[in-house]
């Protein structure tokens, strides 16, 4: 496994914008995020593999999932931010993006958690 260490969630008014970040220790074909905020389940919202991303129609032209190889660090950039936003986001490792983007709660791999508030 891959440890992951997320960062850069906050508390944004609606129609802001956050970047997240994730660190991860080692290689992983597909790495992506997905959020999971209180008393509902995990939600997939974008993978990279092989600098090809992928997202979930719900973040789609919302949000943009990046890779900067020399920095061995992924982001997610989030613009528009809506109130409904508002969750626990969480880095994630994978060997294909459809167990991020469709299966989250099968993903055996993940970071702690950055927490995006955000305000009406």
């Amino acid at each position: 496994q891959v440890n992951l260490v997320e960062s850069g969630g906050g508390s944004v008014q609606a129609g802001g914008s956050l970047r997240l970040s994730c660190a991860p220790s080692g290689y992983s074909r597909c790495m992506g995020w997905f959020r999971q905020a209180p008393g509902k389940e995990r939600e997939g919202l974008a993978a990279i593999c092989a600098g090809f991303a992928y997202y979930a129609d719900v973040v789609k032209g919302r949000f943009t999932i990046s890779q900067d190889y020399a920095k061995n660090s992924m982001y997610l950039e989030m613009n528009s931010l809506k109130p409904e936003d508002t969750a626990m986001y969480y880095c994630a490792a994978a060997t294909i993006a459809e167990t991020i983007l469709k299966t989250p709660g099968a993903l055996n791999n993940w970071g702690q958690g950055t927490l995006v508030t955000v305000s009406s």
